[in-house]
């Protein structure tokens, strides 16, 4: 333990001024809002690092993270336990609003009676049955009931947390805050709510909106924003800021405070996209062949359409042997998180090292659930036997990750150890139907077809993960992640054709998801591709956007 006055933030990160007042608060609850790429993670990461090495949260008390999608909250698990250890990690539990809610239904379920009283074996199904069975929205409401109606349970929770982050805050419903302020309402926990309230890129401290504003004056709490993108390169933020000056005045730097030489930014010019797809693609390949560059560094964005303005380019990449992830919405068995979590065990089982599938199955499977440190450590166990013994029977040709019948073996027994509940868990969708046992059929048979063409199974199942390939997706679904090389594909006045702000908005979502090198590209000419409505062939380059790069190049 430290005193407060000598914490600085860990692994000697720099933190703007007013992330670093958020991370050191004590007496305050906090609203704090952000731009992408603010850091609002890391600023939460530094945060627990701060509360529990300072002992401002302290023994035994924990923290509490909620977040509303499970990837959020594993990824927040992950910093948190890289920036503080696994020591003090351990009295940090992230879960997402539905899995907290389960944990307190399970805790205390004799608390509800009547038409809502559950068996100790009820399940959550598409249907309501009399205490067999309960719906995924029927899980917050009855947290709520279970902590309202019971001082046992209110209490329980409340000596357990002193301190509660909210990730993404803006998009809490109202039964989801009824249930936080049951909890943690007039009580010493100390909470910090992270989001941004606006669909523009940036927002105002004290300008809050929605479930906001209705947070700050339950909880008093303090609004402050982060406004820098640290992710990326000098070059890259200064290009960044020239957008905010137009986005926010108030918000911009000034260019000194952005000084450095580091970062690439280009704008690439083509008579058409028969060119583009070509010479992207040779840059691509040699991005990664000459400078080592991991392919999943790599990202190419589209504004709309993006399964046609990326035809051309995919059968180029796959012409030059580089594995790509399409992320297209039509195509979303690879997105789904049940596809992700079987890939990522079929990659760890092939006994190849994989740190990035193994940590989020780790996360998934052991410190995702909130368990005290002895029952974490018997699942740790209990999943590394079940890893060992899958590797070991494919070592010994006991099983063929190639051959259907072993796989859907193996896929049957990794959704066994892992648990109904927990798979059920991943998605609101899979307590729909059959809908999960669908997407379990659909990525078992995609994985046999790309095990079955290669001798390698990591690079099989590259262009599945994600983890060994280019990304290709729309600006949309880029939001919250980063890449070291980015390419915005056709920055043109046909591509960002809608609401000006809007427009702007996504190209700053798009150039901000570059750490080291970005470049825009634009096209004389696109051919029509079948299947598109709206099309220009003739193309003209979005002067506005181009422009904010050019001073930069």
């Amino acid at each position: 333990m430290i005193r407060v006055k000598q914490w600085s933030p860990a692994d000697g990160l720099s933190l703007e001024p007013n992330a670093l007042a958020a991370a050191k608060e004590i007496d305050r609850n906090l609203a704090l809002t952000a731009g992408p790429g603010a850091g609002k993670t890391e600023m939460l990461a530094q945060r627990a690092d701060f509360l529990l090495r300072t002992g401002a949260c302290r023994y035994p008390k924990r923290i509490l993270a909620i977040s509303f999608k499970i990837d959020a909250s594993q990824n927040l698990k992950a910093r948190v336990r890289k920036r503080c250890g696994p020591e003090l990690a351990a009295r940090f539990d992230s879960h997402t609003f539905h899995a907290f809610a389960k944990r307190v239904i399970d805790r205390f379920r004799p608390v509800l009676s009547g038409r809502d009283a559950l068996d100790p074996d009820y399940s959550i199904g598409p249907h309501r049955v009399q205490r067999r069975s309960i719906t995924y929205d029927d899980m917050v409401p009855l947290a709520a009931q279970i902590v309202e109606s019971s001082k046992i349970a209110r209490n329980a929770i409340r000596q357990t947390y002193s301190h509660v982050f909210l990730d993404e805050f803006q998009d809490c419903t109202d039964v989801q805050y009824e249930l936080i302020k049951a909890c943690f309402q007039d009580t010493a926990a100390r909470l910090t709510a992270v989001g941004d309230t606006k669909q523009r890129i940036m927002g105002w401290a004290g300008a809050l909106e929605g479930i906001f504003e209705t947070y700050a004056e339950d909880f008093d709490a303090h609004p402050l924003n982060l406004y820098q993108n640290f992710r990326s390169k000098p070059r890259l933020r200064r290009m960044q800021n020239a957008m905010v000056r137009v986005m926010d005045p108030p918000a911009a730097l000034d260019d000194d405070e952005l000084a450095g030489a580091d970062g690439e930014i280009g704008v690439l010019r083509f008579d058409n996209d028969d060119d583009e797809a070509n010479a992207l693609a040779n840059s691509v390949r040699g991005w990664i062949d000459d400078e080592g560059l991991d392919p999943s560094e790599i990202a190419v964005l589209v504004r709309k359409q993006q399964n046609l303005y990326g035809q051309k380019l995919r059968a180029a990449l796959d012409a030059r042997g580089v594995p790509f992830r399409d992320e297209d919405e039509t195509q979303n068995l690879a997105s789904e998180p049940v596809a992700n979590l079987i890939v990522d065990f079929l990659l760890v089982a092939a006994g190849q090292r994989q740190p990035g599938p193994f940590q989020r199955l780790l996360d998934l499977v052991v410190f995702g659930r909130g368990l005290d440190q002895e029952n974490e450590y018997r699942a740790r166990s209990r999943w590394n036997r079940f890893i060992a013994t899958v590797k070991q029977r494919l070592a010994a040709e006991e099983a063929d990750l190639a051959d259907l019948d072993d796989l859907r073996t193996i896929v049957t027994e990794l959704l066994d150890i892992v648990g109904r509940d927990a798979v059920v868990g991943l998605s609101p969708a899979y307590v729909q139907g059959d809908f999960l046992q669908k997407q379990i059929e659909a990525t078992t048979s995609r994985a046999h077809e790309l095990l079955s063409d290669s001798e390698d199974p990591a690079t099989a199942l590259a262009s599945f993960s994600g983890d060994r390939a280019v990304r290709i997706m729309s600006i949309h679904k880029s939001k919250g992640l980063e890449f070291d090389t980015v390419v915005v594909l056709g920055v043109e006045k046909q591509t960002f054709w809608g609401d000006q702000d809007a427009e702007r908005s996504a190209f700053f979502v798009g150039i901000s998801r570059a750490k080291r090198r970005l470049f825009l590209t634009a096209c004389g000419e696109r051919e029509r591709p079948a299947g598109a409505r709206r099309w220009d062939n003739g193309r003209t380059e979005h002067d506005e956007f181009v422009g904010y790069a050019t001073p930069y190049l």
